[in-house]
């Protein structure tokens, strides 16, 4: 029978297996991608392991996202963290837009969202006493970082990033810093020594920044508004983590402990914007240390065909389904169903884990 889920391994992470088994206690970091809609594929392995798994080892883990992938680790950290990644899920299924929307409309109905879902809990998630949160966020710099609120210059400064970028990532650099958003007890010392061409900001979490450092991190350019006054933030222009740190491709294997990684495919991609760019994926060029010590779990292409049209969800299902809102809504609701024949089938692996079904970086 086909598996429902693709699996990787860095070369520490399988040696670890290989020696250990799979055990919650190793687990030090959880990514989670940016990518929209197709974050909630993921829905049924979020609730296996923060609602159960991980809480049966506890210790402190650092989870760190950007968009969506905040949005869900953000649900992660709550009292209850089920409830709230059953919260996300409806709320994030039944988003409704007219046909002709402005980024205003946009940003107004997903702040309305993060509200819902946080639920006036902010600070259970600022300071749950396990999982640190840190969000992912992007500072708009240069053309970027003066748009005014006036859409011409907001287009030029993203079409002038997306240039650069076709040159060499590193020269993203001149249009975007990465602002990073962290647990006060955890000081992201990982993220702070350099390890790309991105100037960094590290910003406290607090119940009075949470929900903009949020919103802020899903704000695509020309999609959203970009957020400013984040409480405790350099002042500026703050737009999607995930134009910087897509995927995530960060320094995990400077943690000695184990990264399970939850994504939905089966590679990494640096940046938003090098999408297009297969030859930037993560390791593409070889042995990458920073994999080193990644477990990386994903849905598998027979998994993904059985979905509604065969596919994740994703953002261009807001123009195929158009005005049909129940339609689009139905259909996310069962690929959220069906994701939890991942969690089955990853929480089965973890019990006998057979290294000879993973795959390496």
């Amino acid at each position: 029978m086909t598996s429902p889920i693709t699996i990787r391994l860095g070369a520490r992470a399988r040696q670890r297996i290989a020696a250990e088994g799979v055990q919650a206690a190793d687990i030090a970091i959880v990514p989670a991608a940016a990518g929209g809609p197709k974050g909630l594929i993921l829905h049924g392995l979020d609730c296996w392991m923060f609602g159960g798994w991980l809480q049966a080892a506890p210790r402190q883990r650092r989870l760190v996202g950007a968009s969506i992938g905040a949005w869900r680790m953000a649900a992660s950290t709550f009292d209850d963290p089920v409830a709230a990644h059953k919260r996300l899920a409806r709320l994030y299924a039944a988003q409704r837009y007219p046909a002709k929307v402005t980024p205003a409309y946009v940003s107004q109905t997903c702040r309305a969202l993060l509200d819902e879902l946080l639920d006036g809990r902010a600070a259970e998630a600022v300071s749950h006493p396990d999982h640190h949160l840190s969000v992912l966020t992007v500072r708009g710099v240069g053309p970027l970082g003066r748009t005014g609120g006036q859409r011409w210059r907001e287009m030029a400064g993203f079409l002038h990033a997306a240039a650069s970028n076709t040159l060499a990532r590193r020269h993203l650099a001149a249009s975007m810093e990465r602002v990073v958003f962290h647990h006060a007890g955890d000081d992201a010392d990982w993220l702070r020594q350099p390890f790309d061409a991105f100037a960094a900001h590290f910003v406290g979490l607090q119940p009075a920044n949470l929900r903009d450092a949020l919103l802020a991190s899903g704000s695509i350019p020309l999609v959203l508004d970009a957020v400013s006054a984040i409480a405790g933030a350099p002042d500026g222009a703050y737009w999607d983590g995930g134009l910087i740190d897509y995927h995530l491709h960060l320094p995990y294997q400077r943690d000695p402990g184990l990264v399970l990684y939850p994504h939905f495919s089966d590679y990494i991609v640096p940046g938003w914007l090098d999408k297009a760019m297969p030859w930037r994926r993560a390791g593409a060029r070889g042995g990458d240390p920073a994999l080193d010590n990644v477990i990386l779990v994903s849905p598998s292409p027979a998994f993904v065909a059985s979905l509604p049209n065969g596919k994740l969800p994703d953002r261009r299902d807001f123009k195929f389904y158009g005005q049909d809102h129940a339609a689009r809504t139905r259909d996310w609701t069962r690929a959220i169903a069906e994701s939890e024949r991942l969690a089955e089938a990853f929480a089965r692996w973890c019990e006998r884990p057979d290294l000879s079904l993973a795959a390496a970086f």
